[in-house]
């Protein structure tokens, strides 16, 4: 029989098409009798209902759009869960862009959601984003959220957490833990958390009047080979650092394997703090020292303001941004006690 249509059961039941949608839809505008008719044709076709239909009567896709670098890091991850739990809650389906750290695939992305397929988005900037025009634009069409990696020149709501604070206090912890030559490994100044991090970094070094010719940051790329071999120059070098903190959990692996090949020893000859939501974190040998940053509360935050923006048919108002506090979770990587 194909798939079943309110226009079939209508012209079984010698009804309007209009009267059988009310039925359906418990209207007190049908009579009872006239309901059951409905739903027991209804139940023996086994109609199911358009799952669109009711969105596009009322002008709304019902969908959000999440555009993120990539899901295999664990605070997208967890971020993700955050989204979706608001998500669900409100009836609307959450379809996952990932840009793959491209700003080409971003723009790509961003162009075709300007088409009015979802009713709002929520982001995460790329990497090596370096110009907005793109991202202006869309935020002209549907409300727009970002979480964690924002862009600051438009005017909108911005979930962060305190990215200037922790890198300071990353640091602070290595020059207590007695390090004097700590490297800050980082992906891109265009991002601003990378550049907060990087200012906190610098300021805890100036702080506590440590030597800054012998620490320095290192740029990493999407390359993981080039990286890799940096990672094994930097730690083969004379001036080789007794701290690292590393501003992503993608490289926590590299550093593990660079120190067992090189057969430098974790903590005894060099500490490693890393931002990372990684939960084998306390599994790593040994234990990794963590900033964790409160990833689902940020998916969170940032879908009940975007949903909130659709519920009042308005813009997301950047007075709505909010700054969520990261932890500073210490084990043995930095102590070797834990």
């Amino acid at each position: 029989m194909g798939v079943v249509t309110i226009k079939m059961l209508a012209k079984e039941l010698n009804l309007s098409t209009a009267a059988v949608s009310k039925a359906l839809r418990d209207s007190h505008e049908i009579s009872t009798a006239t309901k059951q008719r409905v739903l027991d044709l209804a139940a023996s076709l086994h109609y199911v209902p358009h799952p669109y239909a009711g969105s596009l009567r009322e002008k709304r896709s019902r969908t959000i759009a999440v555009v993120i670098p990539e899901v295999a890091d664990s605070f997208f991850s967890l971020a993700l869960n955050g989204i979706e739990a608001v998500a669900i809650e409100k009836g609307y389906h959450a379809l996952i862009y990932l840009t793959h750290e491209n700003q080409e695939r971003e723009i790509e992305i961003l162009k075709d959601l300007e088409s009015g397929r979802v009713d709002g988005v929520i982001m995460s900037v790329a990497m090596k984003t370096n110009t907005f025009d793109h991202i202006k634009l869309l935020h002209k069409v549907v409300p727009l959220v970002f979480f964690d990696r924002v862009c600051e020149e438009i005017d909108t709501a911005k979930i962060t957490t305190n990215d200037y604070e922790c890198g300071y206090l990353a640091t602070k912890h290595l020059i207590e833990a007695g390090c004097k030559k700590i490297v800050l490994l980082s992906v891109s100044e265009s991002l601003s958390i990378s550049s907060k991090r990087m200012q906190g970094y610098k300021q805890a070094l100036v702080d506590y009047q440590m030597d800054e010719t012998l620490c320095r940051v290192i740029d990493y790329n999407e390359d993981l080979t080039r990286n890799y071999d940096l990672l094994i120059e930097l730690l083969k070098s004379k001036d080789r650092p007794d701290g690292i903190v590393a501003t992503v959990s993608k490289m926590t692996t590299e550093i593990y394997l660079a120190c067992m090949e090189l057969g430098i020893k974790i903590p005894n000859d060099i500490k490693v703090v890393c931002f990372s939501n990684d939960s084998n974190a306390p599994i790593f040998n040994p234990s990794l020292t963590t900033i964790t940053q409160p990833a689902f509360e940020m998916g969170k935050l940032a879908a009940t303001i975007l949903f909130k923006a659709l519920k009042r048919n308005t813009q997301v108002l950047s007075d709505e941004s909010a700054v969520i506090p990261s932890d500073l979770l210490i084990r043995a990587s930095t102590t070797g006690s834990l």
